[in-house]
């Protein structure tokens, strides 16, 4: 028993000593993070690929990237962690991009934007029977 235990542990030991680089999102090349400065989507999809996500109600384009080095089960280091946002115009121009440093951010807040709920403003009795009775009818089609 106890020379399986060994086996096991040494396996374990030589397989997590491996070092590896994990991707996550987008791979970009390095120049390409250094400049972001598009001027249109065109041009931004040359260069950057397509989007991680597209906003299309707001017309915004969303690119993650995430490099991630892996010495050890206990020893992982993000080298980079970037989210760009670019946001067009009508004609398709750049008119906004940002750019979020995750590794650096430590103050992430969430923003309370809530649906308007109006099953909470009725009665408990209305929200019981409220299907009851009669139903407003759609027209009939011709």
């Amino acid at each position: 028993m106890l020379r399986y235990f060994f086996i096991l542990f040494t396996f374990t030991l030589i397989f997590s000593c491996s070092n590896e680089t994990i991707y996550s999102g987008k791979i970009l090349k390095q120049e390409n993070l250094k400049n972001i400065n598009f001027k249109n989507k065109k041009n931004l999809l040359n260069n950057m690929g397509e989007p991680s996500f597209v906003d299309p109600i707001e017309n915004k384009f969303f690119y993650f990237t995430q490099k991630k080095n892996k010495k050890s089960i206990f020893s992982e280091n993000i080298e980079y962690s970037y989210v760009f946002i670019f946001k067009f115009d009508e004609n398709e121009r750049i008119i906004n991009s940002q750019v979020f440093d995750l590794k650096e951010t430590t103050d992430i807040q969430k923003i309370k934007n809530e649906t308007e709920n109006q099953i909470v403003e009725r009665g408990l009795l209305e929200r019981i029977f409220g299907g009851i009775g009669p139903q407003d009818q759609l027209p009939n089609s011709p």
